[in-house]
């Protein structure tokens, strides 16, 4: 029997004025799975996170959060709710004990359910150790921890995350989804999470690329990754509009400048170099191959790239 979906949501839209934040967006997050939505700042991920925590109403669309409806069941959506905001939220006066106790204690948990939960919670987060300590002598990534601990202390059966992995240096991000993986396997909560990093993607079991409020991309990253075509090929150019164009022509291939490169996707990329540099003698500079990447996974949707969306936005 087919499991209902953790999360539905049906052509939502929101807006701030005359600017579209959210564009009739629609995708299901499936029980248990974890679940990145991708995409540069600006893009509508953090409106996106304040409607699924009920921080705010969506405008219009339909959303079923485990179940039930966004709108007229809050309460028992709440109830089976955790969520690790992108801001601390921990008292850094506090030990970690005692931070993750008093959420305990909001939920309603005492006397021997509470330290039990408590002790599961720290063994899992490899914060049995640190127990004791102040969260002002912490590291970032034990910091994000304890959220995770605060977020998972009500056995929620759906966690929401918002860019969990800010300011972490990559050692402490990789730490993080080792845990956020632990997390998944030991309890079967359905993990979703923002995150303005393309390579965080790899971890997730599907990924939504969001781009100026609409879904460009949903699917595994080897899915996405397999729509590209090919092998993406870079070229440097004096002239690359030119060299772009004579490529188009002569070649018949979809040629793209980019950051003042020519970008080709091509089936076999290591065999058309010595091709390409005989056909236009002295003109390339540098060429460079590779297999297709998430990053070419948004410049193939939206036509430029990545990193340019967020100094756009």
């Amino acid at each position: 029997m087919a499991t209902d979906p953790a999360i539905r949501i049906s052509k939502l839209s929101h807006h701030y004025g005359d600017r579209a934040a959210l564009n009739e967006i629609s995708f299901d997050v499936a029980a248990g799975e974890i679940f990145i939505l991708v995409g540069p700042n600006g893009g509508g991920k953090t409106t996106l996170f304040r409607v699924l925590s009920t921080l705010i109403a969506p405008q219009s669309g339909e959303i079923q959060i485990l179940g039930c409806d966004l709108i007229r069941q809050q309460a028992e959506i709440r109830r089976s709710l955790g969520v690790v905001f992108q801001s601390p939220s921990l008292d850094r006066k506090l030990t970690v004990i005692e931070n993750i106790r008093y959420q305990a204690i909001l939920y309603g948990l005492t006397g021997t359910e509470r330290a039990k939960r408590e002790a599961e919670l720290l063994e899992q987060l490899g914060l049995a150790d640190r127990a004791d300590d102040l969260v002002e002598t912490l590291s970032g990534g034990l910091k994000r921890r304890v959220e995770l601990a605060k977020g998972m202390i009500h056995h929620p059966r759906l966690l929401l995350l918002d860019e969990p992995s800010t300011a972490l240096d990559p050692g402490a991000r990789s730490n993080l989804w080792e845990y956020l993986t632990r997390l998944r396997e030991e309890t079967g909560v359905t993990i979703a999470l923002t995150s303005h990093l393309l390579e965080e993607a790899e971890r997730a079991d599907r990924m939504a690329i969001l781009d100026t409020g609409s879904i460009v991309a949903l699917d595994t990253p080897d899915a996405l990754r397999a729509t590209v075509g090919g092998d993406s090929i870079t070229m440097q150019s004096s002239d690359p509009q030119a060299l772009a164009s004579e490529l188009q022509q002569k070649f018949q291939v979809e040629a793209k400048v980019l950051d003042e490169n020519v970008r080709l996707e091509l089936a076999d990329g290591h065999a058309w170099i010595a091709k390409l540099v005989e056909a236009f003698p002295g003109r390339i500079d540098t060429v460079t191959v590779g297999k297709p990447t998430l990053e070419d996974v948004f410049i193939a949707k939206t036509g430029h790239r990545f990193w340019q969306a967020e100094t756009t936005s």
